[in-house]
């Protein structure tokens, strides 16, 4: 049996054609305005950023780092290592297991 094929409705007004796509100049199509806003902002700092810029900003963060300040610490290792698991878990994945066990018996 063939499926039948269900047509949007027009009747909403939502700007769509009837096969259910934007149709031109509608302004639900438009995306998000802060999106294009953010991006020319991500954009100037990429410009204004130098190679030099980022190894002097990192050194200093590993000087921090080696003189004990924490936060350094675990931005250096999050930036360079990846985050860190939370320590629970893996006591979580145990206690699931356990249960998934218990389960089948």
């Amino acid at each position: 049996m063939a499926k039948k094929k269900i047509k949007p409705s027009n009747s909403v007004g939502d700007g769509r054609n009837e096969n259910g796509k934007f149709t031109k100049g509608n302004k639900f199509a438009r995306g998000n305005p802060l999106a294009q806003r953010v991006q020319k902002l991500r954009s100037a700092l990429l410009q204004a950023v130098t190679p030099a810029d980022i190894k002097a900003v990192v050194k200093v963060l590993l000087s921090q780092a080696k003189a004990g300040d924490i936060v350094a610490c675990r931005e250096l290792l999050d930036r360079t290592l990846g985050k860190s698991i939370e320590a629970d878990l893996l006591d979580k994945i145990q206690e699931i297991e356990r249960c998934i066990n218990e389960f089948k018996q």
